[in-house]
């Protein structure tokens, strides 16, 4: 789905948090960061992903990454699902499609015959500079922090 690939310049951004607080790609710079696309808040599969970077987030910060989660879902779905979950990073609601668009990660899906369009599961790994490290598109969401690290 996405045409952004390693060495290309990370999309600048501003979007609401878990809480209604702005986030921006310049608030990490200097650090490096991982920045997960998920479908939905509190689905199997998302539920995984995000708990399984939860539980490796300290692999992470030795590693010197912040983290990032990112879907359509209103804020308030956003802070439930951060909240249930114990999650220990912000969570962006994208209610607008402005990040989901600049990453290119929405788009047409097709489920049991079905098609819609919706969130490509994607990862980006992004440098202290701004720039692509890395972008996972086939994430395996009970292993993906091994996928990253």
């Amino acid at each position: 789905m996405t045409t952004l690939k390693p060495g290309d310049k990370a999309p600048e951004f501003s979007i609401p948090n878990q809480d209604g607080e702005t986030v921006s790609l310049s608030d990490f710079k200097g650090k490096k960061l991982v920045l997960f696309f998920y479908p939905k808040a509190s689905t199997p599969g998302c539920t995984a992903e995000a708990c399984n970077l939860r539980d490796n987030v300290s692999r992470f910060r030795e590693s010197g990454y912040e983290i990032l989660g990112a879907s359509a879902d209103s804020p308030k779905r956003q802070s439930n699902f951060k909240n249930k979950y114990e999650l220990p990073y912000d969570l962006l609601a994208d209610e607008d499609h402005e990040l989901l668009n600049a990453y290119q990660v929405w788009g047409p899906k097709k489920f049991m015959g079905k098609e819609y369009d919706g969130i490509h599961r994607t990862t980006f790994v992004i440098d202290e500079n701004g720039v692509i490290e890395d972008v996972i598109t086939k994430v395996k969401t009970k292993a993906h922090a091994d996928q990253i690290l």
